[in-house]
Order: structure tokens, then sequence, then C-alpha cells
């Protein structure tokens, strides 16, 4: 449903993802389904594919096909349902990270600062913290750490001051309060570059997006098969480290574990050494793919939990 959300690096993730058609695959963000139709289409009679979203929104994207079944709930619980869907772990799964272009322009969402909208952000519309509820209670210091960690923005003390400041006259509830109150910390040329950044820590902040990551990649090293494959797009530089350290060393945080021989315990190989990433063609037709890089891993044929 490309009206719903377009798939970015739609043929290189689908491609090298499904190397046995008649194996079983996890879409962990399923979205708007464009993945997961392409990956069905690499499929034999005999495969499935099991995909996951925490947004009821995408509930009503499903494929009317036997081989599918879509779970509505957080791709942290990966190694779970590997248990449940499959008898010996997935041949391969495939998470495209982020924001679909349905929740980004849902204006009632909250997610953009083009829309003049309640100040919400939640990926699953049933989670209990919005972005309105952070802004109004975090503290200076608990603000500032939020745009520094997860916006790397260098003015974030300034951000927070104004914020709180903001507040101490009236609740900041809208996406039009929110732009308001920190107009006077950004930028005169391209202010929308910052608001991006200032949004993206807030809606982090929100949805637990780094939390679940690595709960994500963890379980994922343990649900797939030996010789299986890990495919994750990412748009950001926080969640592509993530990625890009678990890949290398078994950790998000970046250690490297061995074993008492010494040798690297981490459970992925890289398969692609650099990102592949969206050309210029895909690009002009879809300006959100241009940030995207495609991280692909193989597990170990030894690997061990």
């Amino acid at each position: 449903m490309s009206s719903y959300h377009s798939p970015v690096l739609l043929r290189q993730s689908t491609e090298a993802l499904v190397r046995n058609a008649d194996g079983i695959y996890a879409d962990c963000t399923f979205g708007g389904g464009g993945h997961s139709r392409a990956i069905l289409d690499l499929l034999s009679p005999a495969g499935r594919l099991v995909a996951f979203d925490k947004d009821s929104d995408a509930l009503a994207n499903g494929v009317e096909d036997a081989r599918f079944k879509l779970i509505h709930n957080n791709f942290r619980f990966i190694y779970n349902y590997s248990l449940l869907e499959t008898a010996g772990g997935f041949d391969g799964i495939l998470a495209d990270l982020g924001v679909s272009s349905h929740q980004f322009d849902t204006a009632a969402r909250g997610f953009s600062f083009r829309f003049s909208a309640p100040l919400d952000m939640r990926m699953n519309v049933q989670g209990e913290k919005s972005a309105a509820d952070i802004v109004n209670s975090y503290t200076q210091e608990e603000l500032e750490n939020l745009f520094k960690r997860y916006g790397e923005l260098d003015n974030a003390r300034r951000l927070a001051q104004l914020l709180v400041l903001a507040r101490s006259k009236g609740p900041v509830r809208t996406t039009d309060d929110l732009n308001n109150a920190l107009a006077d910390a950004l930028p005169p040329f391209a202010p929308h570059k910052q608001l991006a950044r200032i949004y993206q820590a807030l809606r982090i902040g929100v949805n637990g997006e780094m939390r679940d990551l690595e709960k994500f990649l963890e379980g994922a090293a343990r649900a797939l098969k030996p010789g299986g494959r890990l495919c994750v797009i990412t748009y950001h530089s926080l969640e592509d480290r993530m990625v890009k350290n678990f890949i290398r060393s078994g950790s998000v945080r970046g250690d490297v574990r061995q074993d008492a021989f010494g040798r690297n315990t981490a459970p992925l190989q890289a398969v692609n050494r650099k990102p592949a990433m969206p050309d210029e063609r895909e690009i002009g037709t879809n300006t959100r793919a241009r940030s995207a890089k495609l991280r692909i891993a193989q597990k170990r044929e030894d690997a061990y939990e």
C-alpha cells in the first residue's frame, strides 16, 4: 500500500533476505506491507512469512495469503515468537526501522511539526506516555539529556530551558505549542532541520525505540537459524550505530565479546561491510529514503547462546 508507506530499498533487502524459498521469514515492521508482499513473491507455496507491527493502524493492511500471519505486537519479542511460529528458528528476519509515511502524514498522530496537532507521537496508540507527557513532566535536566542523546543537539540545554519556561505559563499540549516555545532557539535558516531532530528525540523517548531495538537485535540473533540472515534498514546515526556495533561485536555498545581463547563470540557476521543505500532514482521518487542504510548480517554456523 504505497499510500500508507513506500518501502525503502525493497529489492536489495528482500533479495538479500530470501535465500530459501521454502523457509520461514519474519517482517518485523509490517507498516503498509510493501516488504512483506515482496517477500511473499519470493517464497514457494511451502514458504511462510510472519509479520509484526505495534501500530494498530497497520493491521488494516494485512495480506490475504495462507502463507502469511500478522501479529499485533512489538518486534522486541521476536525470539518468543520464533519459539511459537518455527521449529528451529527463522530463515531470515527483516526490520525497516523508524516512522512510516502514514504516521508522519496523519496529522492527529503528532509525529510531524508540519501539522497543527496534539503532541502525541505514540507508535502504539494504546501506550501510556505521549510526547506531551514528556514535555510537561520531565525535569529540565531530563529534557536536556533527551535532546542531547536522541537528537544529538548542541543547544539541548537552551531547548530544555525554553520548554520549562513555556510550560510554567501553561501546558504544552500541541505541536504548535512546542514549535512556538522553541522558536527562539531555532536557526533563522532551515529551522526545519533542527525541528526534525527535536521531534526525533521526543519520538524516541515516547516509544523507547533504542531500548526496543537493543532487545530486538538480541532476540533476532537467537531467533535465526544458523546461516539465517538479518536485514535492517536504519534512518539515523543512533540506530545505525547500534546495528553496526551489534553485528560486529554482539553488543549495541560495541563491546567485543570473546571466549576463553580470545575468539569473537558475536552471533552474527556482516554480509555487506558497507551498508547498501538508495540510488538517486529511488530518492527522487521517495525523499524519505535519502538517509536509509541497509545492513545485512548472517548468523554464524557455530553461534551459541
